[in-house]
């Protein structure tokens, strides 16, 4: 299988810190990649990278055989209308209502493309599949947490995008809007045969929503399979990572050796 999104040999650095050095990765079309790893190693970088909004310092990401890392802004704004991403915190504008925030996409790409009501339609569609019908006229301040990161993500599925990102969608949830989230990413995924790529540090979040995952690690990708062969890994690092422990000596040595 020909994989959709490619990663080769990445590196970046924003001064003296270096976030990846020879970032290697492949996602397939049609399946649902969760990347995992500490607080800070870049796991939301490597999505701004694929959309543009970070440039690379060397290396190639190529999508559906076109080379990111070298497209012009114009390629790269209708690259934005094929891979669409739920921003950390959902990111709304408190100055717009909510029909306005879903719409926000659909003016910026195809406002000589769809009719007023074609937008409409499209926002009301939107919002149906985040389980939030008719909410069009309320504000963001109105809405709760949960609420917010579903209207985030209807902004997201309005362009009706091929590939979704998920920059922590369930950071700052209680547990059952964790959970509505989750069955949303696994729903969306089936309703729309949409490619996601899902960051996260919860690995229960992670193991729920994932056909593949990757453990990004001192700037490098050191693990990455289905689900079963995640948790059946010998590699120290994702164990204590999925455990939730702190490393041993003997791992911090595996650590600072590789």
């Amino acid at each position: 299988m020909e994989p959709l999104i490619t990663f080769r040999k990445v590196y970046k650095a924003f001064g003296q810190k270096v976030v990846y050095r020879g970032l290697n990765l492949e996602v397939y079309r049609g399946q649902s990649l969760t990347i995992v790893g500490g607080s800070g190693v870049g796991k939301s970088v490597m999505l701004k990278m694929l959309i543009g909004l970070l440039g690379v310092d060397s290396g190639t990401i190529v999508f559906d055989g076109q080379d990111v890392t070298k497209m012009k802004e114009s390629d790269l704004a209708l690259l934005r209308q094929r891979i669409a991403m739920l921003f950390q915190g959902g990111a709304l504008f408190d100055s717009l209502s909510v029909g306005e925030n879903v719409a926000y996409g659909l003016e910026e790409h195809f406002r000589e493309t769809m009719t007023k009501q074609d937008m409409e339609d499209r926002v009301a569609w939107a919002l149906g599949l985040v389980d939030l019908p008719g909410i069009e006229d309320m504000r963001p301040s109105d809405l709760s947490g949960g609420m917010k990161k579903r209207v985030a993500l209807a902004r997201a599925i309005a362009v009706q995008p091929e590939v979704l990102l998920y920059d922590e969608p369930t950071t700052g949830l209680d547990p059952i809007n964790t959970d509505r989230v989750n069955h949303l990413i696994m729903g969306l995924k089936q309703k729309l045969n949409v490619t996601s790529i899902v960051v996260t540090h919860d690995m229960k979040s992670a193991f729920t929503v994932s056909d593949r995952l990757a453990m990004v690690h001192g700037g490098k990708i050191i693990a990455a399979g289905t689900v079963a062969e995640f948790r059946a890994g010998t590699d120290p690092r994702v164990q204590n990572f999925i455990q939730g422990r702190a490393p041993v000596k003997e791992d911090v040595e595996t650590l600072l050796t590789t």
